[in-house]
């Protein structure tokens, strides 16, 4: 498995769990269409932070993973952030700019 879909793992899930409480309407939508999931590469910690408050205010599912700390990572550092599901146009406002994982 790549990192990116390691990566993509956590962050689904984490949105997965949100909006099944707030949009199970969506979520099921998201289902029946593939469940599509992309990695894409940030630069730094606060720019994780930048991209989750920007779609945050487009009313966006945005959920940051701090990493447990077992392994490699410091435990508390905010290794991922997932966005979504919602419309591409509206994803791509957020996070257009950034590479592939």
């Amino acid at each position: 498995m790549t990192k990116g879909k390691i990566a993509a793992q956590h962050a689904t899930l984490a949105c997965y769990k949100a909006l099944m409480k707030t949009n199970p309407q969506l979520v099921q939508h998201w289902e029946r269409t593939g469940q599509a999931k992309i990695a894409l590469r940030g630069s730094s910690e606060d720019e994780l932070l930048e991209l989750e408050a920007i779609a945050k205010s487009l009313n966006l599912c945005a959920r940051s993973i701090l990493d447990a700390g077992r392994t490699q990572i410091a435990a508390g550092s905010r290794t991922v952030l997932g966005i979504g599901p919602a419309p591409v146009d509206l994803i791509n406002q957020v996070t257009g700019h950034l590479k592939l994982l």
